[in-house]
């Protein structure tokens, strides 16, 4: 008997075709990613996710910022809520005794928050005027506080469809700093939007992302004073958006060697202390903040859009400071 070639085909049997495995690892960055490093979600659903900040046991804390508390990740993975309400804050330090300072938004301000006994406002505005909405600090080892206030809301409109029918002054962007005398200085004014702010570990260079900017902004520090706004890093994924142009630059993280870390619309851009592109850290969604956790500072959480994730890195964070 001939067999049709459908009939030929029916009767062999079946053989099964092993799924070639997914590779889920991240792309090799030298001295900061090794081979086989995979991306770790810690927990999704969060309501809001902003200033990180490792603590000396090896926890991290976070804003959990749209639910106005601050949640604490255990070295042992636990999840617990470490204080709320916050007073809207919204990007967190802890100073050399031990106090977390934030940045608040429900009423502008940088503040002390805990422990309760020492809360207190440390500046509310300058020359006379509130702040906007301060969004990032970074505090140095003298004990200084530079902080950004990138305005009330990133959401931007197009210039043809803005019409004017009151003047009115448009509001200051600007970085500032509060010296540990207390005294508050504007840095600089009149950026897009200033968003992140971090320190490198020998503390020469103050960092700042300005989110509708296409590079990483830098300034020279020197004994309290800072030099003029200079072009640090090119950031990949700079584009025009329907609310203007946007690089999606937001927080800021260095390591011991001084590699600076930037959340963006494209993943977690890496760049060496000199501004070399050194590869991109992807992540599932864009990333929005990060900051070195850990007892041994190597393990980086990335946090954004609700979600926080984990990994390993080779560099540690600064051991000096802890954010």
């Amino acid at each position: 008997m001939i067999l049709s070639a459908s009939a030929f085909i029916a009767a062999l049997p079946l053989i099964a075709i092993a799924a070639a495995p997914v590779d889920d690892s991240l792309p090799v960055i030298e001295g900061v990613i090794a081979p086989a490093t995979r991306l770790e979600l810690v927990k999704d659903g969060f309501n809001g996710t902003e200033g990180p900040v490792g603590l000396a046991d090896g926890s991290l804390l976070f804003t959990e910022n749209r639910a106005d508390r601050i949640v604490r990740i255990g070295a042992d993975g636990s999840i617990a809520v470490f204080l709320e309400p916050t007073g809207g804050s919204n990007a967190l330090a802890l100073t050399a005794a031990g106090e977390v300072l934030a940045v608040q938004t429900t009423t502008p301000a940088l503040a002390i928050v805990y422990p309760a006994a020492k809360a207190r406002v440390l500046a509310a505005g300058f020359d006379g005027k509130p702040f906007n909405r301060p969004n990032d600090l970074v505090l140095d080892r003298r004990g200084g506080v530079y902080f950004t206030d990138p305005g009330a809301s990133p959401a931007r409109a197009p210039a043809a469809a803005v019409k004017v029918s009151v003047i009115a002054a448009e509001p200051v962007t600007a970085i500032y700093y509060r010296s540990p005398d207390g005294l508050l200085a504007r840095i600089d004014s009149g950026l897009g939007r200033p968003n992140g702010v971090q320190l490198s570990p020998d503390e020469k260079t103050l960092y700042v992302a300005d989110t509708y900017g296409e590079h990483l902004l830098a300034y020279d520090v020197s004994g309290g004073r800072t030099g003029a706004r200079r072009l640090f890093a090119k950031l990949a994924g700079f584009r025009q958006t329907e609310n203007g142009p946007s690089s999606g630059a937001d927080g800021l993280a260095t390591d011991a060697a001084g590699r600076v870390y930037v959340a963006s619309s494209v993943g977690v851009q890496v760049f060496d202390s000199a501004g070399a592109a050194l590869g991109i850290i992807p992540t599932p969604k864009p990333p929005q903040n990060l900051a070195f956790a850990g007892e041994d500072r190597r393990t980086l959480y990335i946090l954004g859009r609700g979600s926080v994730w984990k990994l390993r890195t080779l560099a540690p964070g600064p051991a000096e400071r802890a954010k």
